[in-house]
């Protein structure tokens, strides 16, 4: 089993950067895939972005692309987001993701992928 806790989360002024990180415990996320997801109020969960084994990268095509990036550190079995020019439209509940994947450069955009999740850190965008 892997357990994951997000953290970083916070109030944040419009055009601002937060870095939210992902610790997992229970097992190494060496041979997972791992991915970011974020849930508005009133709104389904979406796809932010995920990355691969071997670090391959994907972000969501939509309004974080260019603006977020997802890393890993095996070593310290973390992963972290990175999201600088925060919009108001970014407030939700960000959730972290893992999945032991299915080859080396596997992920996936799809929840139903993971079966490990974390109980989500909050973003709130606001001036």
């Amino acid at each position: 089993q892997v357990q994951l806790v997000e953290s970083g989360g916070g109030l944040v002024q419009p055009g601002a950067s937060l870095r939210l990180s992902c610790a997992a415990s229970g097992r190494t996320i060496t041979n997972y895939a791992m991915a970011w997801f974020r849930q508005a109020p009133g709104k389904e969960r979406e796809f932010v972005a995920a990355i691969s084994w071997n670090g391959e990268t994907t972000t969501d095509t939509g309004s974080v692309k260019g603006r977020f990036t997802i890393s890993r550190d095996n070593a310290e079995n973390t992963v972290y987001l990175q999201m600088n020019s925060l919009k108001p439209e970014d407030t939700a509940v960000y959730y972290c993701a893992a999945q032991l994947a299915r080859g080396r450069s596997w992920y996936s955009p799809n929840s139903f992928d993971y079966n490990y999740w974390g109980p989500g850190t909050q973003v709130t965008v606001s001036s």
